[in-house]
C-alpha cells in the first residue's frame, strides 16, 4: 500500500489511524452530499444522520483492515502449505537408503 492510497484521520478518542482509499472516497462523496443537503435545506436534515454514517464508515474501515490482515495471513499460510506439501518437496520413501 502506498501513502497515496491512504488518508490519516483522527477518531473520537483522539487516536490517529490510516483510512483506506476506498473508505476515504466513500466518506468524501457522502460529505459532499451532506453539504448539498445542508445548502439546500438546513443542517437539521443531516444532524442525526451524520453520526450514524460516521459510525458505519468507521466500522467499514475496521472490517476492511481485518480483511486485509486475514488476506496477508492467508497468503503466508499458502506459502507455508506449499513448502510443506509432499508434491513440492521430493521426499524419498522411508525404506529407501542413500548410497554414500
Amino acid at each position: 500500500m502506498e501513502l497515496d492510497d491512504v488518508v490519516l484521520y483522527s477518531d473520537d478518542s483522539g487516536n490517529s489511524a490510516i483510512m483506506s482509499e476506498r473508505v476515504s472516497g466513500l466518506a468524501s462523496s457522502i460529505y459532499r452530499e451532506f453539504e448539498r443537503l445542508i445548502g439546500k435545506y438546513d443542517e437539521d436534515v443531516v444532524k442525526e444522520l451524520m453520526p450514524l454514517v460516521v459510525a458505519v464508515l468507521e466500522n467499514l474501515e475496521s472490517a476492511c483492515a481485518v480483511n486485509q490482515e486475514r488476506e496477508v495471513e492467508l497468503e503466508l499460510l499458502k506459502e507455508d502449505n506449499e513448502q510443506l506439501s509432499p508434491s513440492t518437496n521430493e521426499k524419498k520413501p522411508c525404506g529407501s537408503t542413500q548410497k554414500r
